[in-house]
């Protein structure tokens, strides 16, 4: 979702530039701001006391991130870090609200955003309790391909790490690996030069 800067600057936003791996907010903190990105890539994640990562997603430019708990006074259930070098405009809760009560448009897109992000969320949810991992890999790919609007018989190159693979999956690095090891001998996928296909 993308509201037009010049409404947000008008209402008294800012943008800020943030540098790679900069953390934008912690999970369990207050939301207090709504966050668009201009320039650059915004991870969502969940930790555990091991220090293991889930990816609750992967926001790029024009994209904004963290809206929910702004709309029922929560907290943020994830951490927001930049991936690489980003700009990030943002504008306080109640400027944002303002905003969504003001302007139709805006607030019935952010009702449609909501309920795709809860029902892909449902999706991931459902794949995750399957523990097959090579069903969980393939519906990341697929879902990959779906939200880049990427023909499901095209193949394309997947431009995630086995590590976020795993991350994303909830599997453990080397599990992917192996299992991508067996997908490629089934035909299943492709690995070229240590890139993956799909």
């Amino acid at each position: 979702m993308q509201i037009d800067v010049d409404i947000l600057f008008t209402w008294g936003a800012v943008a800020k530039k943030y540098q790679k791996d900069e953390v934008i907010f912690y999970e369990d903190e207050s939301a207090l701001f709504y966050y668009q990105i201009v320039e650059g890539t915004i991870k969502m994640f969940s930790a555990n006391d091991d220090g293991k990562e889930f990816t609750q997603g992967v926001f790029d430019k024009g994209c904004s991130f963290g809206e929910p708990p702004l709309f029922i006074d929560g907290i943020y259930p994830s951490s927001a870090i930049t991936t690489e070098e980003s700009v990030i405009i943002k504008i306080s809760k109640d400027k944002f609200l303002t905003i969504i009560d003001e302007y139709p448009e805006i607030n019935k897109s952010f009702m449609q955003l909501l309920a795709l992000r809860v029902y892909r969320k449902s999706l991931t949810n459902k794949n995750i309790i399957n523990q097959k991992p090579e069903h969980r890999i393939i519906a990341f790919l697929r879902d990959f391909k779906q939200k880049n609007a990427i023909a499901e018989s095209e193949k394309t190159q997947i431009p995630y790490t086995r590590q976020e693979i795993a991350d994303f999956t909830g599997l453990r690095v080397e599990t992917v690996i192996r299992t991508l090891s067996q997908m490629k001998k089934c035909n299943k996928v492709e690995i070229n030069n240590h890139k993956l296909f799909y």
